[in-house]
């Protein structure tokens, strides 16, 4: 009987050089040096990352999980991404870090990976926020760590202050996010359907950061261009739906630069709006404009949804609300995680300060049956300084702005 080479469970593989990443090492180095110094203030010996958005933030790759498990193991004197075989030497070139990739020829192979980085140690540091029951539980026995605390906070609030690095990042983001709402804007008309207004505002955004970020990998941007009663949700995939005179339309762009989401969303008319819409449409853009005044360093979310929901309870309109009036940008994404303590919502007590990074998007939706049936929604970025606030976003709102006749 021949004897069958032996698989490894796991190995290194440096395929190519090191690519360009969308930050310096440097800032890669700056982001570490905090993670590590909340794992020695908490006694943290190793963390184990799992979700996107983390493992993009502190090494620069963005994985493709396809039902695979990924992971990032930090310590203190090392980072190494924990990746698939199926992803070759990408996840190595593609982050500022050392990386060893598991096979499939056993199940358990990234465990057992995992379990080679972390060695002998009594406590680890995990998302509980993004780990699963069944990680949770396979964890245990590969590494025989019994003590686990929750990173995942500690991680969140180190990226909610933006390094120079990364407010340049997000500034151009809006700028193409801009971009393709102007290209989603021109291809409105009576009789074209949702999504080939949505493919015109998309490409417009892909061809623009194949152009001015020509290091970064092209993925994940889209264009949501929904009408008539599709206005209800924010989050409303694109349809065939043909426009027709009278609808009320919501433009929403979001280009991906390197695991970065940026957006620009804007309520529009084909036509005329009747006066009942006219009224809605108003009131949604002094609430934004009311917004955007109360962002600056030292008020809290809760202060400013307090305010914003005394202009709508003012006007009749609060049981119309929709959600959150904004949200931190930063590695975000609407299929990875958001930084959920930099929310402007009831119930978020976080204070701004310089270097956040926050949107300001009032949304009222009137259901159909209703005068003024739809979804009116404006939305901007804006970067905190030190005394106030600098909107980014330069595209027009409103009802002198985006009726299309």
């Amino acid at each position: 009987m021949l004897d069958m080479p032996v698989r490894p469970q796991f190995f290194h593989c440096h395929n190519g050089e090191k690519a360009a990443l969308p930050f310096s090492r440097m800032e890669y180095k700056r982001r570490l040096s905090a993670l590590r110094a909340i794992m020695d203030k908490r006694d943290i010996p190793v963390v184990l990352l799992t979700s996107m958005h983390n493992i993009a933030y502190y090494t620069g790759f963005l994985y493709c999980s396809f039902g695979r498990p990924y992971g990032c193991v930090v310590t203190q004197d090392s980072c190494t991404t924990v990746t698939a075989n199926i992803d070759g030497g990408q996840p190595w070139r593609r982050s500022h870090c050392e990386n060893v990739i598991y096979t499939d020829w056993e199940r358990g192979n990234f465990w057992r990976a995992v379990s080679h980085l972390v060695g002998n140690v009594g406590r680890i540091g995990i998302e509980a926020d993004h780990i699963t029951l069944a990680a949770r539980n396979d964890l245990e026995p590969a590494t025989g760590i019994s003590q686990f605390v929750d990173i995942a906070p500690g991680a969140m609030s180190c990226r909610l202050i933006k390094s120079k690095e990364e407010i340049a990042l997000i500034r151009d983001g809006a700028r193409i996010a801009d971009s393709g709402g102007a290209a989603t804007r021109a291809a409105i008309r009576e009789g074209v359907r949702e999504i080939d207004v949505a493919i015109a505002g998309r490409d417009a955004m892909e061809f623009e950061i194949a152009r001015s970020h020509p290091n970064s990998e092209l993925r994940d941007s889209w264009v949501w261009f929904q009408s008539g009663p599709n206005t209800d949700g924010a989050h409303n995939p694109v349809t065939a739906r043909r426009l027709e005179p009278g609808d009320i339309l919501s433009l929403n762009t979001f280009p991906m630069i390197s695991g970065y989401y940026t957006a620009l969303e804007r309520a529009l008319f084909l036509g005329q709006p009747d006066g009942e819409s006219l009224r809605l449409w108003k009131a949604n853009v002094a609430a934004h404009e009311l917004g955007l005044s109360l962002i600056r360093p030292g008020m809290s979310c809760a202060a400013i949804c307090a305010e914003i929901n005394r202009f709508f309870r003012q006007e009749g309109l609060l049981d119309y609300r929709s959600f959150g009036y904004g949200h931190s940008f930063g590695v975000l994404s609407h299929y990875y995680g958001r930084e959920a303590g930099l929310e402007l919502r009831e119930d978020v007590e976080t204070v701004l300060e310089p270097g956040m990074v926050v949107s300001m998007e009032p949304m009222l939706w009137v259901p159909q049956g209703a005068p003024g049936a739809g979804g009116y929604r404006e939305h901007d970025i804006l970067i905190v300084t030190e005394d106030g606030a600098e909107n980014i976003t330069g595209f027009p709102y409103g009802p002198e702005n985006n009726i299309i006749d």
